[in-house]
């Protein structure tokens, strides 16, 4: 009989703290063993010259969520997860979201009839709260913290999500009672509104313009009232998808002063500016990079990696929210047309994340292969609520793990995508390093590009309540 189903030989193991030559020896779909050389294997991988990391973990996507009369995601769970796995990622954790006046248990219920069977990766549920009631904050929402819907997020901004001040504070004050972890999109709904009426008036419709409705201001001020909320009710907060030095000076400055606000940021924030907004003599092409925040300028990219290397950044997720381009339910439809406010606000990236990291952040050396790691997957996993189950490469952990080639040039383009999209925003962006073999829970679901799982590999995962939303003056 042999002592391990599988056994991956020859590579580099990377972990967030360690950089070894080892084997690993998985059995019954969790890594049993790490060492410097394993036999006896049912099968085995030669993984010589590979690096040997643990999979991605993208804790911010958007998957098969509710339109709101608007056109739909390109992505339901099928093409999301697919295009997950492809890009080296093996956990997402996407939002079931409260409709204005709809049951939260409901939402969850209803998300999970879009997920279940319907996944090539492992998921969880965060929750997005829009309309906190009396029954929602008594009731449905610390039962669901319970069952293991451990995070939330609340929005500042979008008609049909923002929160005013008081209903922040009573969202905060019930994530402290039950443990959660807050994530807080951070940008000022009235200074927005202002902005975007100044600017149509003006004529200035152009896709362009959605940048500049959504100046770093508005992103500083909403970040800076959101840190003051989350001080006054004693709550860590994420701070999520942040684009530039101002919200990045406040989270420094409220992690400084002792407060527990974590901050995540995404590629589109090193990889993309403004500019790209333009598109060619300002048509509508430029509808393809409207995102909220916006990406801004090269300036701010040296913020984000100022921030990502003196650790105001604890995770580099993707905010994956696609939709098309073209057609009447893309970013070109004929509303959209009239003004930059009616473009679908979003773009895809849950395929290459990781591509991103590693080229701008490894081997351009502005971070360290275990820090990558980190900021990919362990760190998510310790956020919320997977750890030691996820995030690392050690016995006990689940065999999810990625075969990388660090030396690999590739240019990312739409024809090497999974996602349902029919556009990536990364057109023509040369890196280096790319995902060769994927595996989740021991078994190959992708390699060199083709899929190899099967729907309904992945499962949902129950979270434990996150170390890292527990109040600074204690439970």
């Amino acid at each position: 009989m042999s002592d391990y189903d599988l056994v991956i030989r020859g590579g580099t193991v990377v972990t967030a703290s360690d950089t070894m030559k080892a084997d690993v020896g998985i059995r019954a779909g969790r890594i049993v063993a790490v060492a410097e050389s394993l036999t006896n294997a049912a099968k085995a991988i030669d993984a010589s010259g590979l690096l040997v990391m643990p999979g991605g973990i993208d804790s911010h996507v958007h998957m098969a969520q509710p339109a709101f009369g608007g056109p739909a995601m390109a992505d339901g769970f099928e093409s999301g997860t697919r295009s997950a796995i492809a890009g080296g990622t093996t956990t997402v954790l996407p939002f079931a979201l409260q409709p204005r006046g709809a049951s939260l248990r409901a939402s969850v219920m209803d998300y999970h009839k879009e997920a279940d069977g319907q996944s090539y990766c492992d998921y969880g549920f965060h929750l997005i709260v829009s309309d906190p009631s009396a029954s929602v904050l008594g009731q449905e929402l610390p039962a669901l913290v319970a069952d293991g819907y451990t995070s939330f997020k609340v929005f500042m901004t979008y008609d049909d999500l923002v929160l005013n001040d008081r209903q922040l504070l009573e969202v905060f004050d019930c994530a402290r009672g039950c443990g959660a972890l807050v994530m807080v999109h951070c940008e000022g709904y009235d200074a927005i509104r202002f902005m975007t009426e100044r600017l149509e008036r003006a004529g200035k419709t152009a896709p362009y313009y959605h940048a500049i409705s959504r100046p770093q201001s508005v992103e500083r001020e909403a970040t800076h009232r959101a840190i003051s909320h989350a001080e006054l009710t004693d709550v860590p907060i994420m701070v999520v998808h942040v684009s530039g030095r101002e919200p990045m000076e406040q989270i420094r400055w409220a992690q400084q002063r002792g407060l527990k606000v974590y901050g995540e940021t995404c590629p589109q924030y090193v990889a993309l500016t403004a500019d790209d907004l333009k598109g060619l003599n300002m048509d509508a092409s430029g509808g393809k990079y409207v995102c909220s925040p916006p990406p801004r300028d090269a300036a701010s990219w040296e913020a984000i990696w100022e921030g990502i290397r003196t650790g105001v950044f604890q995770t580099f997720s993707s905010d994956h929210c696609p939709f098309f381009y073209e057609g009447e339910m893309g970013k070109l439809n004929p509303k959209a047309r009239t003004s930059f406010r009616w473009v679908p606000n979003g773009i895809p990236g849950v395929e290459t994340r990781l591509q991103i990291l590693f080229s701008k952040g490894v081997v351009e050396g502005r971070i360290s292969l275990n820090e990558f790691v980190a900021l990919t997957s362990t760190n998510h996993a310790k956020m919320y609520g997977l750890y030691p189950k996820k995030g690392s490469i050690a016995p006990g952990f689940d065999a999810d793990i990625v075969l990388w080639d660090p030396n690999r040039k590739e240019t990312i383009r739409q024809e090497l995508m999974h996602h349902g999209a029919d556009y990536t925003p990364y057109e023509g962006l040369a890196v280096t390093g790319w995902p060769v073999m994927t595996l989740l829970r021991g078994k190959v679901v992708a390699e060199e590009g083709k899929i190899l799982g099967a729907l309904g590999d992945g499962g949902f995962l129950k979270r434990a309540l996150s170390p890292y939303a527990v109040p600074a003056g204690g439970a």
